[in-house]
């Protein structure tokens, strides 16, 4: 059985993909500060207490497991302050996974990250840059670091966040050329995420998704 490490699992889409990695097959260790309070139980579920930014935690997270899905967030409250959270949560893992041999990473950024900024629309780039700035810089830095990190990553870039259930309708935009912005439902995102988490022709990908 593969077994994945969910970071950030204990609410919105990690907790998504928990349920959908369940839900396919896979054993699941959800790391989260508050991870006991996650509020499902399964027999292919481990529930991980820990601080992503904390190597010993993380790296006691990483015994055992097979790939490496990282859902960070920060609240809304914290967008206009400094954010370097991706980035240094990000520099923690890398050489740990290294160091243990996991080389499937999986992450979340957004549309807006790295080299899909250019494809923001023109009447969209002034609000997003004022609203998301400075948390998209760093999960741009984010991105840059698990791309020269040499491991079996994809990076997921969705659109517009809203809840609800997986409508299994979502649109997979690999090409720079498709890349738009969009809403899915963080159902959506996870189920896709865990579908294609053995897929080889996703590695070193960078999709955007969205639904419409």
């Amino acid at each position: 059985m593969v077994t994945v490490l969910v970071m950030g699992a204990s609410r919105g889409i990690g907790l998504e993909v928990v349920r959908a990695a369940l839900g396919q097959g896979y054993g699941v260790r959800a790391f989260a500060r508050h991870a006991s309070a996650i509020a499902l139980t399964h027999d292919r579920l481990e529930k991980c207490p820990g601080d992503a930014l904390v190597p010993a935690d993380v790296e006691r997270a990483l015994v055992g497991v097979d790939a490496v899905v990282q859902v960070l967030g920060i609240p809304n409250r914290d967008l206009f302050g400094p954010v370097d959270l991706f980035s240094r949560a990000t520099a923690v893992l890398l050489p740990l996974m290294a160091r243990h041999g996991v080389r499937r990473l999986v992450a979340v950024t957004g549309f807006g990250a790295g080299d899909s900024a250019a494809a923001v629309g023109p009447f969209q780039r002034l609000p997003f840059r004022m609203l998301f700035g400075r948390a998209y810089d760093d999960k741009t830095r984010q991105e840059e670091r698990i791309i020269a990190s040499g491991l079996d990553w994809t990076i997921w870039r969705p659109g517009v966040l809203i809840n609800g259930r997986a409508s299994g309708r979502a649109r997979i935009l690999t090409a720079p050329s498709q890349w738009r912005n969009g809403i899915v439902s963080r159902a959506d995102v996870a189920a896709n995420m865990v579908s294609h988490l053995e897929d080889a022709a996703m590695l070193h990908q960078k999709p955007v998704i969205i639904r419409f």
